[in-house]
């Protein structure tokens, strides 16, 4: 029986343990310019002091347009690489690997800071019309991402991890929703993943067979089978690990289980690991807030890693209460508007607690 304490090595990068930190976005902690800030820093320190075997460091922008808002982390610029230095050797000295999250916005845009481009004109959220990007534009986009891997790869990362899901770029690109092209980047399974696909294939060609490629993909938008399909491409293109999370729109409730300690987003999670056991590690995650729901995914072989986000910004510790028995924590509280959440001051009551 795998216990969470059991490492797991994917392509050649040793996790300790199978807990891992989700990319979960500070949205006052940057300026303008996009820099890492002490803030980010610290923040990421005690996560890595905290026991966890992965960082996946939060969505960072390939583009200044591509921003959720001005105060948004980025990769777009040389400039911008140092800092992430500083997380990365916090990371690597608690033995822990780091990657980080690359993502555009795509039609999602804050007007503040590009426009609402992507792979097809459709409604945006303000009621306006987005714009279908060029084949021109898209390869544009597609290096902007290979780009950015290669900043962090220089910064020392061991990895990225695309953002392929909630709605934004490459999610767009792979939704019929929202890519109603005809064109070689719409229409089929194949042809909705070739954005991202491409992005992961040009990524392994700059940055090396030892680079790990993961993508956090969409786990049914609106179907199982179509975003299980989708991921299949990714992985054809050379992706090493999946994450997955949920799309644009509604999940079929049929899929999830309810006599089981887990929600709907993490059984999609379940699914995909039973599906692609054998080839690639999958990870399960969303309101996984107590040691047993983590012991009980991995010792039941029901996911490789378990993907932390509210536990460990609520208590970074969280990890050593899965490992060592009776360790207390400061649980989430799950506030109904969460204070790391966007456009709201950080002033989680669990961090508060922890911290007095």
């Amino acid at each position: 029986m795998t216990r969470v304490n059991d490492e797991l090595i994917i392509n050649g990068k040793r996790l300790k343990n199978r807990m891992t930190m989700a990319p979960t976005v500070k949205f006052d902690f940057a300026g303008p310019d996009g820099k890492v800030t002490e803030k980010h820093i610290e923040h990421y320190k005690e996560r890595a002091e905290g026991g966890i075997g992965l960082i996946c460091v939060e969505a960072t922008a390939v583009t200044p347009g591509g921003r959720f808002g001005e105060n948004h982390l980025g990769l777009w610029s040389d400039d911008q690489i140092d800092g992430h230095k500083v997380i990365v050797k916090n990371c690597h000295d608690n033995d822990v690997v780091a990657i980080i999250q690359l993502n555009h916005t795509g039609i999602t845009a804050n007007p503040q800071c590009g426009e609402a481009i992507g792979p097809s004109a459709v409604e945006t959220r303000d009621g306006g019309l987005s714009r279908a990007m060029t084949t021109d534009e898209i390869h544009e986009m597609q290096a902007a991402f290979v780009d950015a891997a290669i900043r962090a790869k220089k910064a020392g990362y061991d990895g990225i991890q695309l953002h392929g899901c909630h709605g934004y770029l490459i999610n767009q690109f792979a939704a019929k929703k929202t890519n109603l092209r005809t064109d070689e980047y719409g229409g089929s399974t194949e042809n909705r993943a070739r954005f991202g696909a491409e992005i992961i294939r040009d990524i392994r060609r700059e940055c090396g067979d030892d680079f790990l490629i993961s993508i956090r993909t969409i786990g049914a938008d609106p179907d199982l089978s179509d975003a299980i399909e989708i991921a299949e491409e990714y992985v054809k293109s050379g992706c090493d690990y999946l994450q997955v999370s949920h799309g644009q729109g509604e999940i079929d409730s049929a899929l999830e289980d309810a006599t089981k300690p887990y929600n709907l987003i993490c059984s999609l999670g379940v699914r995909f690991h039973e599906h692609f056991k054998g080839k690639v590690p999958v990870s399960c995650v969303n309101s996984l807030l107590e040691p047993e729901q983590v012991k009980y995914l991995i010792e039941n072989d029901l996911t490789d890693t378990v993907d932390l986000a509210r536990a460990v910004l609520a208590d970074p510790n969280f990890p050593k209460a899965v490992l060592e028995e009776g360790k207390s924590y400061v649980k989430c509280f799950e506030c109904a508007r969460c204070q790391y959440g966007p456009f709201t001051q950080h002033k989680c009551p669990a961090e508060m607690k922890r911290k007095k």
